[in-house]
């Protein structure tokens, strides 16, 4: 009789210490990005930063939670939102039909311009079109929409994909790589911060970004598109872009 009272009490402490770590994890909103994509996350010392960041911040503040959040590549961001081990990606994520199977999206809360960043001295690309690409080195990084917008429309010499823009970037000023594929914004920053590059005239593609969350989770998806319409409709968004973009240069 007491061995069986002490298992059951044994048990119940198990439920009470598994209780008590869900009601702390229930604190802390967990978003998962890539801090090599300013202005929309970067780092500004120790501290990721960026209109994601202050997009996210407004989602937890709006939940009542602290922000936790969790700097890896983008691939792996995702990866960590479809297994459940971060609450949302905020990481300039484009929604496409392939990743619409694997989690969902809130609404959108930008338009995004995709360019050809080039060698300024040495152009190996003239012109940010599909034939301009064709046959040429390009550069994206892994996972992002350009990567998978050019293997699906161009026939290049190769793809070469990074995990960060800063390595293409010096790849691109020694030769190695014919272009970098990417979204306007980043691009600007990127070359700011190399004068040895330069922006093709020209848009190649054009889509949106969006929040990803685990497939399912209607309950988060909601709040998360709650914010978001509230931040759009307040002008927050813009505000958030021209301070991000005079702090990352």
């Amino acid at each position: 009789m007491k061995k069986r009272v002490l298992g059951i009490c044994v048990i119940a402490l198990a439920f009470s210490s598994i209780f008590a770590a869900c009601k702390k994890n229930d604190d802390k909103l967990i978003v998962g990005t890539e801090a090599g994509f300013a202005p929309y996350e970067y780092m500004d010392g120790n501290k990721v930063v960026g209109v994601d960041m202050d997009i996210a911040q407004a989602i937890a503040d709006h939940m009542g939670k602290e922000l936790v959040i969790k700097n890896m590549d983008f691939d792996g961001a995702l990866l960590a939102v479809e297994k459940g081990n971060v609450d949302f990606v905020a990481a300039g994520v484009s929604v496409d039909e392939k990743r619409a199977k694997r989690m969902d999206f809130s609404i959108d809360y930008v338009d995004s311009t995709e360019v050809v960043v080039v060698n300024k001295n040495n152009p190996a690309v003239t012109e940010a079109t599909i034939e301009g690409l064709t046959g040429k080195i390009v550069g994206v990084q892994q996972g992002n929409i350009a990567d998978l917008w050019v293997e699906d429309n161009v026939e290049t010499e190769e793809l070469k994909q990074y995990t960060k823009f800063a390595q293409a970037a010096e790849d691109l000023k020694n030769e190695k790589i014919d272009c970098v594929v990417m979204d306007q914004y980043p691009a600007e920053e990127l070359v700011a911060a190399n004068p040895e590059l330069m922006i093709l005239d020209g848009v190649l593609f054009e889509d949106k970004y969006a929040i990803a969350v685990q497939k399912g989770n209607k309950e988060l998806l909601d709040e998360i598109n709650t914010v978001i319409q509230k931040l759009k409709d307040e002008g927050k968004i813009e505000e958030f872009y021209a301070n991000h973009t005079r702090k990352s240069k």
